[in-house]
């Protein structure tokens, strides 16, 4: 059990905790050079002192500050313009300037949240967590190997790695207890998980209304050491109601500007002292020995983890493997799953269970994985493959055929092709027929015939197997229970309705964000994380098959938008644009990483035709940086289904849309997008040629019309979609 929970978090962690060691390691320099490089003030300077020396030479200083590293800094207004150095506390002068290190930033930046924001914070808090674990669950493994506590540092034998492991790990574990778990106190309080500190001092009712009474003058002022001050605010000037602020070790209080006489004090509380602590022993600051040696320990840590995974391996390599899925070079069954949502490996498991209860002995892997060199025992490979787009290989699927395209021949394994896709797309199991057609162009024997399963049949999946069953000579029956995705409820907050004049009803339908769990915004899974032209799966009720929509918002909008337009017929699509305000749905989030429009500043071409605008009217909306956005889009009639025909006109006027050519179908004179793009010929190649991306979403014969006329407008500049698709300046995202 330690052995379990020492392995897993150091395996899954690995890159969180050496990154943290690192960046912490880095850090913990800066408190020490600070307090050798700052001039520190003499044992008996009291802040009376020192701040009348800082404003015989700035008398507009506004503030003194006082780090724990004995480093002093003033701010202040000269004829109207800021300014602030760090100050030499025997002259008041400025010495340096107090503009913070950029490279201590980007540490600090890293090692607090990656520069993710919030997300990045939660992700280094789960690091220190993991931290946290393997150090005391290490220390229990050390101990018990050394013979027992008192035995910490007793010899050890064994591979070298291992023995590097543990000796770094007795040195260092104290330092890394320490770190973590004032790392994760600190992350609780950013989150508002621990209790809130001490209150500031209540504002005197009533001042004198004096003013002018130096600071080297005020009684409260000259007992207290420099030693002590943490801060001190000066009255804003012309203000007879303002007051000093001072802010020492021991609390907070407020001095009259006219008589120095302290109006108000709280003390720190024993919160507020534990808190400071754990600071100090975090960063180091006012403690600098003690964050070096801190930073010395963290810079096991990459080597410990180096030496933790060769254990891991070593110990792997040296264990059978015998449960569950079995290593290729031992299976007499081959079974490579092309997918791209899961679904599939869904069905690959259906059949690995059957197939292994037959007797069978199978190994599953990925399509990307093919490696017929390894298959020594293999009898048969089966392929599972779904279709990604139109017509292209699924993610757990890339570069299958290439890697069957440079082999010198087939294996001499019978094989057989099953696909799995939605038999109302156009490219039906389009990937899995190219797989079919390769390997028979390449001699590749067959087992079974190319079959298909559509929309995740269990009766498909089932007939299929019992031909599979014949063909191996065992009865396979094969029952598959689809498990549907995990979905989150959506609410729908609002909705804008077209298209019914023209026998189109279609909505904009806006649902409320659902609430991210801490785990989907540490992993960003769900809807913690998404951008405009990802896809929404709804399965509606009564359905089987969840249906895709692209994503007209982004994450940082605030809300989840798509525009649905009603299929006569359409289970899904009906129940959807039947929705009113305050009702439900159940939806999952499926990333469409193909289909982004780049982190370039190069213009974008966005063509589109009725629903297919969503996904773009979401990057519009979040084009903030107002790169180039020319949109082309196409729709039946601008009276009825101009779908953010409110919206555009602003977005262009704030930059954010550049240009917007629309084409009605229907109206004084019908012409078509891409009639619309023929128009614009001459602008259309000037842009390409700049390095433009073209995007483009919507119905497949719409599709199919853009890439002809874009053809025709390219071919003069010796260019064509294909060329563009190939150096992945062409996206489409079609249905």
């Amino acid at each position: 059990m330690i052995r379990a929970l020492h392995r897993w978090p150091g395996l899954v962690a690995l890159a969180l905790v050496v990154v943290l060691a690192l960046s912490g390691a880095a850090l913990s320099v800066f408190p020490a050079a600070e307090r050798i490089g700052a001039p520190q003030a003499e044992a008996d300077l009291t802040v009376a002192t020192l701040a009348g020396r800082i404003r015989a030479v700035q008398p507009g200083v506004e503030q003194i500050r006082r780090s724990p590293s004995g480093r002093i800094t003033a701010y202040w207004f000269d004829q109207g313009m800021p300014g602030a150095a760090v100050i030499d506390p025997a002259t008041g002068k400025g010495v340096a300037s107090a503009d913070p290190s950029q490279v201590r930033r980007w540490l600090a930046n890293l090692h607090r949240s990656l520069f993710l924001g919030d997300g990045g914070r939660i992700a280094m808090a789960a690091g220190a967590a993991a931290m946290l674990v393997l150090s005391l669950s290490g220390a229990a493994l050390v101990a018990r190997r050394a013979g027992g506590w008192r035995h910490w540092f007793a010899p050890l034998r064994g591979p070298r790695a291992g023995r590097l492991h543990v000796e770094i790990a007795r040195l260092a574990v104290a330092g890394l207890v320490l770190s973590s778990v004032t790392a994760l106190w600190m992350a609780g309080a950013t989150f508002d998980l621990l209790p809130g500190g001490g209150t500031m001092p209540a504002l005197p009712a009533e001042v004198s209304g004096e003013t002018g009474l130096a600071p080297d003058q005020m009684t409260t002022l000259q007992q207290i050491p420099v030693a002590e001050l943490r801060e001190l605010s000066f009255p804003y000037p012309g203000d007879a109601t303002d007051v000093f602020t001072l802010k020492t070790d021991g609390g907070t209080g407020y001095l009259d500007q006219g008589t120095g006489a302290l109006l108000a004090w709280a003390d720190l509380t024993g919160w507020e002292r534990v808190s400071e602590t754990v600071y100090m022993l975090h960063t180091g600051e006012g403690a600098a020995t003690l964050g070096l040696v801190l930073g010395l320990m963290a810079l096991g840590v990459p080597v410990m983890g180096a030496t933790g995974v060769l254990v891991w391996l070593a110990a792997r390599r040296g264990r059978p493997r015998i449960r569950g899925n079995q290593p290729a070079g031992r299976a007499d069954t081959i079974l490579l799953v092309g997918s791209e949502g899961g679904s599939t490996w869904g069905f690959a498991a259906t059949l690995h269970a059957a197939l292994a209860q037959a007797g069978r002995s199978v190994h599953v892997g990925a399509m990307s994985g093919f490696a017929p060199e390894r298959y020594i025992r293999a009898e048969r490979i089966v392929v599972l493959a779904a279709t990604y787009g139109d017509g292209a290989a699924p993610a757990s699927a890339k570069g299958f055929l290439d890697r069957l395209g440079t082999l010198d021949c087939a294996p001499d394994i019978p094989l057989a092709v099953l696909g799995l896709g939605d038999r109302s797309f156009p490219a039906y199991c389009a990937f899995a027929k190219a797989v079919a057609t390769a390997a028979e162009a390449k001699g590749w024997p067959e087992l079974l015939p190319l079959d298909t399963v559509d929309r995740q049949s269990p009766q498909d999946f089932a007939r299929w197997g019992r031909a599979l069953g014949e063909a191996l000579g065992i009865p396979l029956e094969l029952s598959h229970r689809p498990v549907p995705p995990k979905a989150d409820t959506m609410t729908l907050v609002s909705r804008r309705d077209y298209g019914a004049e023209v026998q189109a009803p279609t909505a904009i339908l806006r649902f409320a964000l659902p609430r991210a769990s801490l785990w989907q915004r540490l992993t960003g899974s769900g809807f913690a994380r998404f951008e405009a032209g990802d896809l929404i799966g709804i399965l509606p009720e009564g359905g089987t098959v969840p249906r895709l929509y692209s994503l007209a918002s982004a994450r940082r909008d605030g809300f989840i938008e798509i525009v649905v337009r009603k299929h006569p017929g359409g289970l899904c699509s009906g129940q959807l644009t039947a929705l009113e305000p305050g009702d439900t749905v159940a939806a999952f989030l499926r990333r469409n990483p193909g289909f982004r429009p780049g982190r370039s500043r190069a213009p974008l071409i966005l063509i589109g035709a009725g629903t297919g605008i969503g996904p773009f009217a979401g990057l519009i909306r979040g084009n903030r940086r107002r790169r180039p956005v020319h949109l082309f889009f196409g729709m039946r009639h601008p009276d009825s289904d101009f779908f953010y025909g409110e919206e555009l006109p602003a977005w262009q006027e704030e930059g954010r849309l550049t240009r917007l050519v629309a084409a009605a179908s229907r109206g004084a004179r019908p012409h078509y997008v891409q009639d619309a793009l023929r128009g614009e010929a001459t602008r259309v190649a000037a842009l390409i040629r700049s390095g433009a991306r073209v995007m483009v979403c919507g119905g497949r014969d719409m599709a199919a019309g853009v890439a002809d006329a874009l053809a025709e407008i390219l071919a003069p500049v010796g260019l064509s979609p294909a060329v563009l698709k190939a150096e992945g300046r062409y996206v489409e995202d079609v249905y």
